[in-house]
């Protein structure tokens, strides 16, 4: 293999791969990212079972050939050198040359390293960019406890007969969910959930492209295909299903309240700073004269009152809600003014963007209860 290319094309197809590559490799061929020099381009490939990254971009390929090195080695050296890079393999020695630097690199063995999984057929077309954003504004919920391995990823569901695909996350506190409506999706109805980190990362890697394609999970593959203009990955569905998201959201209120978000999330984090765990809720207090009070703190302790104003429908209600919770979906809504919806002081409220539709993200947030 012998081949010359744009440093910036190669950090950037390295950089994606590695995102692929396992923190703690079963074998070290795993550690391993392909290259394969074929026809003036250079294919660049990550997989480690679970998940898998595989991108191309343009090169001068003088000698086609394939290699596999240390991924994280080679996403470090190719971030820090300049202008055009010379790749040649020498045996078991990959030379790499960019300007004054040159590095030596040894190759994995080829033989060991497992064959890419098929991507599978289209089932599906996405606008790249709305995809990206719902990943982005659903994964609020996702959560961190790794003993439920299923919590940690984020949920698709395909509608047939509405033409959608939603995405929903929980971690028992609040739960996420966002609909787009997608194109050519001629399957059954049907449910997965695919890790949230690697969805991130495939999401944010096409997230320029004006459309990509889905290929969602099957009996056979367990595998979700997202295909951008330039970037394929593969990532291996989670076993077991999330909450059934259409029964845990209200669907009549008693109250609403319209608020603005930046001047809300600033009151919040303001009153929180009284507080002597991250998580000690605040209490809010909708009054009927526009008026939101903001109270933490304890009486032993530090206390803060802060207000905003806001808009109300329904009579005065006060509720608590942990601050980082309630931040993160002010957070993802991504407008200028969030809209309560509320039932009672100790059920489920529901956060959305004022005057969003049907399908824009949807937070609802278990209150917590106060003490005296």
């Amino acid at each position: 293999m012998k081949l010359t290319i744009e440093q910036t094309d190669l950090a950037a197809a390295v950089g994606y791969a590695a995102r692929s590559l396992p923190a703690r490799p079963p074998v070290p061929v795993l550690a391993g990212i392909l290259l394969d020099a074929q026809h003036e381009r250079l294919r660049v490939s990550a997989f480690d079972y679970e998940v898998s990254a595989d991108t191309a971009v343009p090169a001068t390929v003088t000698e086609n050939g394939r290699a596999l090195i240390s991924g994280r080695l080679l996403s470090d050296i190719v971030s820090t050198v300049r202008g055009t890079v010379s790749l040649e393999l020498h045996g078991p020695r990959m030379l790499l040359k960019a300007g004054s630097a040159r590095f030596t690199l040894a190759t994995l063995p080829l033989e060991e390293y497992p064959a890419l999984p098929d991507p599978g057929a289209t089932v599906g077309t996405l606008a790249g960019p709305a995809f990206a954003e719902a990943v982005a504004q659903v994964a609020c919920a996702v959560s961190k406890d790794q003993a439920l391995p299923v919590l940690t990823g984020i949920g698709l569901r395909h509608d047939k007969k509405a033409g959608t695909l939603t995405l929903y996350t929980t971690d028992r506190y609040r739960f996420a969910v966002r609909t787009l409506a997608w194109k050519d999706a001629d399957l059954p109805d049907c449910t997965a959930v695919i890790p949230a980190g690697a969805l991130q990362d495939a999401s944010k890697a096409s997230a320029d492209d004006t459309t990509i394609d889905l290929a969602l999970p099957t009996a056979n593959s367990g595998l979700l295909t997202v295909r951008g203009a330039h970037h394929t990955s593969t990532i291996r569905a989670l076993e077991g299903e999330l909450p059934k998201y259409e029964t845990l959201f209200p669907t009549e209120f008693e109250h609403e309240a319209t608020v603005e978000i930046a001047a809300l999330k600033a009151a919040v984090q303001r009153v929180a700073l009284v507080s002597t765990k991250k998580e000690a809720p605040i209490r809010l207090t909708f009054g009927g004269d526009g008026t939101l009070v903001l109270e933490g703190g304890t009486s032993v302790d530090a206390q803060a009152v802060d207000n905003v104003t806001t808009t109300l429908e329904g009579g005065e209600l006060s509720i608590a809600f942990n601050p980082s919770f309630l931040i993160d979906g002010l957070n993802a809504l991504g407008t200028q003014s969030v809209q309560f919806q509320f039932t009672s002081p100790t059920k489920p409220a529901v956060l959305r963007g004022h005057d969003s539709d049907d399908q824009a993200l949807r937070y609802c947030l278990m209150p917590v209860r106060l003490t005296g």
